[in-house]
């Protein structure tokens, strides 16, 4: 297993991370480690410049039992229908001490977001012992007995080394989903941009996940391979998720935005950014490529370039071809008002290209910055990275 780093200081007060799936934007956020034991991945910009160290366990549960306190205090503050005055809320967050401050933010914003999920921070949370990990599990069920979900981000390499019996232990003990990061299926991309894992381990892990009864949340980056291994990251990526069947396969589009080692490749010209429209080539084969699983396609995110092409196999795959096929058909002018009114929120479909008002703002905006077919793909690329 990963060397794992423990910390000997003493507890200073509840913790979060930085980032959470978007999936979890209503869960209460339970930070078990801190950054990414591996952080080396050549596209991601998150936690590089940390250190990883894993949280020690009586803080973790601290932290846990400073929020109950909390959520304890707003159900006896709250009315019949859960509403709670400002006056109320200003009054009990005044009296708290400032290392108390985040645990009581926390607790608020989970108990109007409907107190149903759980997400255990940072990257990994599966590589600390499994021991601690289930007595942790088994504290937050003996805390907040009502809680539907508690999921984890974790590594293939991680999972797959995992006994089945202390992974099912962990789903008996309330972990009910997991976010892995597949990216590709490609040995050849997944080497090139130093995810730390292969393809056979990726399909071993995926499939422990699922026979340890946990839901299981496969990550794809569109784009990872570049415009040299598209059709490899394409087809590859497509067979190793047809082998582990995960109930969800949630896209994200690659954006390379300054300060991590893929942007350096791009620069020297070593990888070559797909655009838009390769993007959708891609996305079509490798949706083609999906076949005899019952997954649920999910493009949750600014970044992709297409929020519909969303449903569960295999009923959804005509629909979700006949999108990518529609913007295939589109002239380039149209492509790319979709392009660029897609990235600034105006569209969130490609039938609102027949919206006028809609497409005014989008055309007004590419008249007033010069936008057009021969140089869309440069502002994408900018706007992209604003999103990460």
């Amino acid at each position: 297993m990963i060397p794992r780093k423990e910390e000997k200081h003493h507890y200073h007060g509840f913790e979060q991370g930085p980032i959470r799936p978007p999936s979890e934007a209503r869960s209460l956020l339970i930070r078990v480690t801190r950054n990414c034991p591996w952080n080396r991945c050549a596209f991601c910009p998150v936690y590089k410049g940390t250190q990883f160290s894993v949280r020690p366990e009586d803080h973790v549960i601290a932290d846990i039992d400073d929020v109950h306190r909390h959520v304890d205090r707003l159900r006896k503050l709250a009315d019949g229908q859960g509403r709670i005055s400002r006056q109320e809320i200003e009054l009990h967050a005044q009296n708290l001490a400032e290392h108390d401050q985040q645990a009581f933010a926390a607790a608020f914003n989970w108990f109007a977001g409907g107190m149903t999920s759980i997400f255990l921070q940072d990257a990994n949370s599966l590589v600390i012992k499994p021991d601690s990990l289930i007595r942790i599990l088994r504290h937050i069920r003996s805390r907040f007995p009502w809680v539907e979900r508690i999921t984890s981000y974790a590594r293939s390499h991680t999972v797959a080394r995992i006994s089945d019996a202390h992974l099912k232990a962990m789903h008996e003990a309330g972990l009910n989903r997991i976010h892995i990061g597949l990216e590709s299926g490609s040995d050849a991309v997944l080497n090139q941009v130093r995810k730390g894992v292969d393809k056979a381990t990726q399909i071993k892990a995926g499939r422990k996940a699922k026979k340890a009864g946990m839901e299981l949340s496969e990550y794809v980056m569109p784009g990872l391979g570049g415009r040299d291994l598209s059709r490899d990251h394409a087809l590859e990526t497509a067979d190793a998720l047809n082998r582990i069947n995960p109930d969800f396969i949630r896209l994200r589009t690659l954006a390379i935005p300054g300060g991590i080692p893929l942007a350096e490749q791009q620069r020297s010209g070593q990888f070559l950014k797909l655009n838009d429209l390769e993007m959708v080539r891609e996305i079509r084969l490798f949706i083609e490529t999906l076949d005899g699983i019952e997954s649920m396609i999910v493009s949750d995110h600014i970044l992709n370039l297409f929020e519909e092409v969303q449903g569960r196999l295999p009923d959804a795959k005509p629909g979700i071809l006949a999108v990518l096929d529609g913007f295939l058909s589109l002239d380039p002018e149209d492509q790319c008002l979709f392009q660029v009114g897609r990235r600034l929120g105006i569209f969130t479909r490609t039938a609102d290209l027949n919206s006028p008002k809609r497409r005014a703002k989008v055309d007004a905006f590419c008249r007033q910055y010069g936008i057009g077919p021969d140089n869309v793909d440069q502002m994408i690329d900018e706007l992209m990275k604003r999103f990460i």
